[in-house]
């Protein structure tokens, strides 16, 4: 009984957890590419050769530090969102989040091999993979759902709502 009715939480959460790594996977190619176009890739080389003369356990606080910067925009959004500056706050907290995710994203792949020659990194690292499938596991039926739906398979939808939405859909293919 408990377990359905956390049920719902355990979706919000693994949506949540499936966006995060979303954000990831679709912000480290994008990082890829500033990287080419400033001149980035030699600072990464530069970070690559310092890394190596580290140990895993220095090579941790070079993975944390640059998140301290992001401290200050995240507040200011907060400081935002307090003063009902709405719009503002939102592009100040979602430009914190992609900024973050990126630069995170950027250090994790020069710092990894290094991270992950610590035992309870390994550890970690390999259990936030396991729930990463877990949370997409619990979220494929849901998203397979709404596919459905979406292509006009629903059951129960009206069809004028069907076609609201094929109308919509027909819309945005014809603006690409």
């Amino acid at each position: 009984m408990m377990r359905r009715l956390l049920q719902p939480f355990w979706v919000l959460l693994a949506v949540i957890f499936l966006i995060e790594a979303w954000l990831w996977d679709h912000l480290e190619p994008i990082v890829e590419r500033i990287v080419a176009l400033i001149p980035l890739r030699a600072f990464k080389q530069w970070l690559s050769e310092r890394i190596d003369a580290l140990s895993p356990a220095m090579t941790l606080i070079v993975f944390a530090v640059p998140v301290i910067p992001l401290f200050p925009l995240k507040l200011a959004g907060l400081w935002l969102l307090a003063h009902q500056y709405w719009f503002s706050a939102a592009v100040v907290i979602v430009f914190g989040k992609l900024l973050g995710v990126g630069v995170t994203a950027f250090i994790f792949d020069v710092t990894r091999a290094k991270l992950l020659q610590m035992a309870w990194f390994s550890k970690v690292y390999e259990f936030v993979m396991t729930m990463r499938a877990r949370a997409a596991a619990l979220v494929k039926p849901i998203k397979q759902r709404i596919r459905e739906i979406l292509r006009g398979d629903g059951d129960g939808w009206s069809s004028r709502t069907l076609r609201l939405i094929a109308r919509f859909r027909k819309s945005v293919h014809e603006a690409r």
